[in-house]
């Protein structure tokens, strides 16, 4: 019983993230011929090629490993520089997936997982690939051909972007055809300076799978499909408010920038259709985005939380030297609140104006290049011993904004972790283990160093996580409920509490070692608050009354925002201000999405 209700849950969902209305069908637009032609096509199709429409049949069982082989793909525009530390940009990569179904489900064995190269040609390829669940379906006229689709992410273990994608093949008894791939949007660039769509054709050969595994696979699949949260498309949203309510959702970012758009309310999730250049995606719940120092916002303040509540609230006011060897001697008197609060009073780029404070003053110096493409932990703890160093101030008493700290936190906290759990303890492994798979996250890619033997080394916790809507949801009604979910308190309830109050946050614009600061000045259009991972925004609402909302945000104006009516915003968005320069993306009508989601339930 309860299998066939978790099929039931998990059928829904994938339904309702498939593409709506008539339209051709697959076999119009990617015919059997072009599979048997094993050549790639001469631009990418239509989206809606890659998922059943209306009129498919039902399609046999599928088990089985597709070994994929490296292929070159196309680009528009050609890119300009391509190669990127050795590796090239043009190449999917040659890599071993492992499928089964549920019915109509297509289930990859290494979903939400980062997958390397394992079969690469003589330059290696620049990606790693994440599957996700898709669908399987018969078409009339395919013969004895079934369909098989799944959406797929190209996403990078050196930075934090991800290009959304959709692949499809044919399958038959003991037969696969090769796999049409196209990449049709993306989260924001910085090593690659440029925006593109790429496309192509990757050979595959298919052998058996473990057909010892396959039932507790499923069931595990099920699990993790029931898990989600009950979603719905926007306009079932739309329907239940008066007209206008809405508008401007999703703003002030223009809707060119915006890759995904979703409102939680009532413990649902609401989501727009993502729009790309080839029609819409047509599985927006499988969408995983490269969410850059949104990362800020989950892996160390989880990661403390959770520590403080099994360990102590103490677990906060240890400091960063003791467990970070090679640092400047002044961080063994930062403490990892410090480091929370980006106030360590290292990193001594730009200017020493604190009055007001521009935290952002000098965050791209001391050669951040060379810090953030460092492969190895060594290599990182180089670069910052070699390009920063001290402020004059105490930590704790002014905010500026430095990817190291963060980075340097999850490795003091991940040394922690090691010295009271032994040495195979891992800061991911713990956060997963005790924090995301208690809430219904089963997986949760992310960017690692890259070690010796090319073996994947710490967390970034700085940037590099690859979520999807549903993940950063359940992450942000974790904060919402105070760290409790099911009854059970996994994050300790009165520092979540303190933390979604924004109590003793730092002021951005203000130096309180020149004394206490009781609010933001009025010097600076920087007039909010910061505190463990969050940006306070300030919101002046309709009563009058100026509260302070916390707000995840990353790089390419990708933000999450938590309500005190107990919804959630979030759009992910593409507008990297590192390769579009001056070029205005946004409109100047201000917070529209907060008046939006105030319209809908005034807080």
């Amino acid at each position: 019983m309860w299998l066939r209700t978790a099929f039931a849950a998990a059928l829904g969902l994938l339904i309702a993230s498939g593409p709506h209305g008539a339209r051709a069908a697959s076999a119009e637009i990617l015919p059997v011929r072009v599979f048997e032609a094993a050549h790639p096509l001469d631009a990418p199709v239509a989206n809606s090629a890659f998922a059943p429409d209306a009129g498919a049949l039902p399609a046999p069982a599928f088990a089985g490993v597709l070994k994929i082989r490296a292929a070159p793909m196309q680009t528009l525009p050609v890119l300009t520089q391509p190669l990127i530390q050795g590796r090239d940009t043009r190449v999917f990569p040659g890599a071993q997936l492992e499928f089964f179904t549920v019915g109509d489900v297509l289930v990859p064995v290494q979903r939400g997982q980062m997958v390397r190269e394992s079969g690469g040609g003589a330059t290696p390829s620049y990606w790693r690939i994440i599957p996700q669940f898709g669908r399987v379906w018969r078409e009339k006229g395919d013969g004895d051909w079934a369909r098989a689709a799944f959406p797929v992410m190209l996403v990078n273990d050196t930075e934090n972007h991800a290009h959304q994608g959709l692949a499809t093949f044919l399958y038959r008894p003991g037969q696969v055809s090769g796999l049409m791939v196209q990449f049709i949007q993306q989260t924001g660039p910085y090593l690659i300076k440029q925006y593109f769509v790429a496309w192509g054709y990757a050979p595959a050969d298919f052998s058996p799978g473990d057909a010892a595994a396959l039932e507790p696979r499923r069931t595990q699949a099920l699990r993790e499909l029931a898990d989600r949260l009950p979603a719905k498309p926007w306009g079932e949203l739309l329907k239940t408010v008066p007209p206008g309510t809405l508008d401007g959702f999703g703003g002030p970012i223009y809707p060119k920038w915006q890759v995904a758009v979703a409102l939680v309310q009532g413990g649902t999730l609401y989501y727009q259709e993502p729009e790309t250049p080839y029609g819409k995606y047509p599985y927006p719940l499988e969408m995983r985005f490269g969410v850059r120092s949104v990362t800020k916002s989950v892996f160390a303040p989880l990661a403390l939380l959770r520590l403080a509540q099994v360990y102590g609230p103490w677990v906060l006011t240890l400091e960063v030297g003791d467990f970070v060897p090679g640092l400047d001697p002044k961080w063994r008197h930062v403490r990892f609140i410090d480091a929370a609060n980006m106030s360590t009073g290292f990193g001594g780029t730009g200017s020493t104006k604190t009055h007001p404070n521009d935290i952002f003053d000098g965050y791209l110096g001391g050669d951040y290049d060379a810090w953030y493409t460092a492969p190895s932990h060594a290599d990182k703890i180089h670069q910052i011993a070699a390009s920063l160093h001290p402020y004059p101030w105490n930590p704790g008493t002014v905010m500026r904004y430095r990817d190291q700290d963060y980075y340097l936190l999850g490795a003091a906290i991940e040394g922690f972790l090691k010295s009271v759990r032994g040495p195979q303890a891992d800061l991911g492994d713990m956060v997963q283990s005790e924090v995301f798979t208690p809430i219904g996250i089963h997986q949760a890619p992310t960017v690692r160093t890259r070690e010796s033997g090319g073996r994947d080394g710490m967390v970034w916790c700085n940037a590099g996580y690859y979520p999807t809507l549903d993940d950063l949801a359940k992450i942000a009604l974790l904060y919402e409920a105070r760290g409790a979910h099911g009854g059970v308190q996994i994050l300790n309830r009165e520092l979540t509490t303190e933390l979604m109050a924004a109590r003793d946050a730092i002021v951005k614009n203000a130096d309180a070692s020149l004394g206490p600061v009781p609010g933001p000045l009025p010097e600076s259009t920087e007039d909010g608050l910061y505190k463990m991972g969050f940006h306070f925004l300030r919101y002046v609402n309709a009563n009058g009354a100026v509260l302070y909302l916390p707000s995840m945000h990353g790089s390419g104006d990708n933000e999450v925002i938590l309500y005190p009516n107990h919804t959630v915003s979030i759009v992910m968005a593409k507008a990297s201000v590192e390769v579009l320069g001056p070029e205005k993306t946004r409109s100047d009508e201000g917070p529209v999405t907060i008046r939006a989601v105030e319209r809908l339930a005034p807080f």
